[in-house]
């Protein structure tokens, strides 16, 4: 089964930037439409963005659209969420999902494999 793999949460300042990535292992990452999720203590994980398997599509929840950019490197077997302009609401734990679906989903029981997830903290 495919693994995914976090790495690039912490902390930053209101205004400021953050890249988070996420590694895929025992699979092809080509193969899969690729999303972020986050979740905060006591809420359910929501969608953040999600990216065809080719990268020519993507989609983004509104609250951050023109400021994160998804983006995929298939020949690295990595995805990465650019964020710019972050606020203190952005704080959460983010989540990397994978689906072998060739759309764009939003759901996350439509998701076939997850990371452990990184913190993003977004202090004001």
């Amino acid at each position: 089964q495919v693994h995914l793999l976090e790495s690039g949460g912490g902390l930053a300042q209101s205004g400021g930037s953050l890249r988070i990535s996420c590694t895929v292992s025992e699979g092809t990452i080509g193969s899969y439409t690729m999303a972020w999720f986050r979740q905060t203590p006591g809420k359910e994980r929501d969608f953040v963005a999600a990216i065809t398997k080719t990268g020519t599509g993507s989609s983004y929840k509104d609250p951050v659209k023109g400021r994160f950019t998804i983006s995929r490197d298939n020949a690295k077997n990595t995805m990465s969420l650019q964020m710019d302009s972050l606020k203190p609401e952005d704080t959460a734990v983010y989540y990397c999902a994978a689906s072998e679906q060739g759309y764009i989903l939003y759901s996350e029981a439509e998701y076939d494999a997850w990371g452990r997830g990184t913190q993003v903290t977004v202090s004001s």
